[in-house]
Parts: structure tokens; sequence; C-alpha cells
């Protein structure tokens, strides 16, 4: 499985520098930037100490959805819970989902906002889960490196089971493909994007299991099917 780091519009060299360091320290390499500041400045590098190839090999993105365009499966950062979804995760929960969604899922990001004002809510929506920090006060909040490191810790969890799933290029069975199936099947039932179950009923899909994502599966290809026959 391949799991991305996110960082969008980051605005401090320094940071960007200190969250290279945080992922390469737990096995992860690739790093994706919504319109940055300069990642390879000299501060950046500072701050990077000895990870600089994962700063050199980012790949750059004019905007969100081109970043998030070939993901199975993305996972937002909130510092706090906002309206856009109703189920928020914590960073202790996410190897437990990760590891449920099987060969369903082979490429996951992790998605970190502003510094400071962290993702915009159309952003939000666009990722499959929130995901948060739990912390004893709100204030003060974690800085954008420090928040890295934390995820970075928990999802380094993954790379133990990491042998045991087979690389598929193409997962037509997959959980990317069952929310594209899922949509289609509510749009035909007369279910309107803009009521409030249509979203209610694709966020819930997050929390399926390989199993529960295969039986879905089948049967919305059984419902397509029959339609086609009719």
């Amino acid at each position: 499985m391949k799991i991305s780091f996110i960082l969008v519009e980051p605005a401090v060299p320094e940071n960007v520098g200190a969250a290279a360091r945080a992922m390469k320290t737990m096995g992860f390499a690739d790093m994706r930037l919504v319109n940055p500041c300069d990642h390879l400045s000299d501060p950046a590098r500072w701050l990077a100490h000895a990870s600089n190839d994962i700063l050199e090999n980012a790949t750059v993105y004019p905007d969100f959805e081109q970043a998030v365009n070939d993901i199975d499966f993305i996972i937002g950062t909130s510092a706090k819970q906002r309206l856009v979804k109703e189920d928020y995760q914590s960073t202790r929960d996410l190897v437990d989902i990760i590891r449920s969604k099987g060969s369903a899922v082979q490429h996951v990001a992790i998605v970190f906002g502003r510094e400071d004002s962290g993702l915009r809510n159309e952003e939000l929506r666009r990722c499959d889960m929130v995901s948060t920090v739990p912390l004893q006060t709100a204030y003060p909040s974690l800085n954008l490196a420090q928040a890295i490191m934390l995820y970075a810790y928990e999802l380094s969890q993954l790379h133990q089971s990491e042998h045991e799933l087979a690389k598929q290029e193409v997962n037509e069975n997959g959980f990317r493909a069952l929310k594209e199936k899922s949509s289609q099947l509510l749009l035909e039932l007369d279910f309107k994007t803009e009521s409030a179950i249509y979203p209610r009923i694709l966020e819930r899909l997050n929390l399926l299991g390989e199993g529960d994502i295969h039986l879905l599966h089948s049967i919305c290809n059984k419902y397509f099917e029959k339609m086609n026959r009719s």
C-alpha cells in the first residue's frame, strides 16, 4: 500500500523541511505539495536534516484536485470539527480503518491544510474521511510539522503488513470504484446531491471493511445489470 502526505499551500519553508524529516524517520517518502512556498530553500533544507531527498522528489501541484486525482482513499485532517462531515476519526483508529479495507484500497493520502486556516470546506468535502488528533487542551494547537509527525508515527504500523498486500495496477472491485458506483446508484434512485442523505450515505461507506466493499459491489453490479436488461 502506498501512503502519500499532501501539504496544501504550506507557507513556511521550515515546516515543509520538518515534515520531510518526520516522514523519512517513519519510513514514508511520497510528499505532494499544492501551491507551496519555496520548499527547496535553505531554511527548508536545514530543517529537513538528511531528508533533502524527500524535498527534492516532492511533486508540486497547482491545485488540490490534481494532487488527489489518483488516490483511492483520501483522509483530510482538521484541528477542530466542522459541519462539512459528521464523522471525525481519531489518529489512533486510522490504522485499523485502513487495514480493514484490505486490497480494496491501494493508495491512501493524508492531507494537511494551511498553517493559519487548515483545509477549506470544499477540500474537506472532497476527502473520503476526516481525522483529528485527540488533544487534552485546544490550545496551544499542534503546528503543521508536529501533526505530520504524529500521523506518520501512527501510520508506520502499516509497514508491518505491507508485504501481505499484492499490488494491483487497476482494482475494479476497489473502494474508489465502489464510491463511483454508489454515487451513480443514488442518483438513479433520485437522491439529489444537494440533499442531506446523499453525502451522508457516501460518508458512511468510508467505514466499510473489505468484505462489505465486495458485497456492495455485487449489489451495485446486479442492479446495473438488471437496469440494462430492462
